[in-house]
C-alpha cells in the first residue's frame, strides 16, 4: 500500500478560543526527508499537545485515505490534500475496509499495528476552519485509522509503501467506528468488536459503555 505523503508537526498555537489558548499538533505539513525514526509513541518530528487523549502507545501513528478526498469535495465542498485531517500518513487507498484490528504493517524497519478508529475533536473543526467536519466524520465513518508501534525503527518517507505482514483476527475499522459511535448498531456487532485481542483499550471502553446495562 503507497504512502503519498508522511506528515508532520509539533504542538502549536492553533487557536484562541474564549480567551484561551488552544496549542495542537494537527497542523501537519509533509516531511521533506528521505526517512525518519518510528518511535512507540510518535514517529519523528511529531508531536501531541494534550497528551491525554492524543498521541500515545495507541495512537502513536494516525492514517487517512486519500480515497475519501473526493467524497469530502462532492458532499460538502472541502478541498482535500496531504494532512488534512491531520494524519501522519496519507494513503493511497480507498476507505477504512482495508484496515483490520490487528493487522500488522511493515514500514522499512519498523512495524505497526491497527488498533483503533479515530473519534474526531474539537481541533479537527479548528484545523478545517469548519465546524460541520467533525460531525460529518462521524456521520459517514470517514473516521481514520490509528496504529501502534510494535517495533520501532528507521522508515523510508519517498516512495514508502506499508506492507502488510499479518491479518488481523478483528472487524475493520469502519465496523469498530460504528461499534463505539454510532447508536442503533446490534449487540453482536459490538461484542465482535470487542473480541479482537489487539483492540485499544480506550476504543473497548468506548465500545463498552453501548452494552453496560442502564
Amino acid at each position: 500500500m503507497r504512502i503519498l505523503s508522511v506528515n508532520v508537526a509539533r504542538p502549536q498555537l492553533l487557536a484562541v478560543m474564549n480567551g484561551e489558548e488552544i496549542f495542537s499538533g494537527i497542523a501537519k505539513k509533509p516531511v521533506a526527508a528521505n526517512s525518519l525514526f518510528v518511535r512507540r509513541e510518535n514517529i519523528e518530528g511529531d508531536g501531541q499537545a494534550d497528551l491525554s487523549v492524543h498521541g500515545g502507545l495507541e495512537k502513536a501513528v494516525y492514517a487517512y485515505p486519500a480515497g475519501h478526498w473526493a467524497w469530502w469535495q462532492r458532499e460538502h465542498k472541502l478541498d482535500c490534500g496531504p494532512a488534512t485531517f491531520g494524519e501522519n500518513l496519507t494513503l493511497d487507498c480507498e476507505d477504512e475496509t482495508t484496515f483490520a484490528i490487528g493487522d500488522r504493517f511493515q514500514w522499512g524497519d519498523a512495524v505497526i499495528e491497527v488498533c483503533q478508529p479515530r473519534a474526531p475533536c474539537f481541533k479537527l473543526a479548528l484545523h478545517t476552519m469548519r465546524e460541520d467536519i467533525p460531525a460529518r466524520m462521524t456521520q459517514s465513518a470517514r473516521c481514520g485509522i490509528y496504529f501502534r508501534v510494535v517495533a520501532e525503527g528507521a522508515a523510508p518517507v519517498s516512495g514508502a509503501e506499508l506492507v502488510r505482514t499479518q491479518q488481523g483476527s478483528g472487524p475493520d475499522i469502519r465496523e469498530a467506528f460504528v461499534s463505539g459511535m454510532h447508536p442503533g448498531v446490534p449487540a453482536d456487532v459490538r461484542e465482535r468488536t470487542l473480541a479482537a485481542p489487539a483492540l485499544a483499550k480506550a476504543w473497548r471502553r468506548i465500545v463498552n459503555r453501548w452494552l453496560e446495562p442502564g
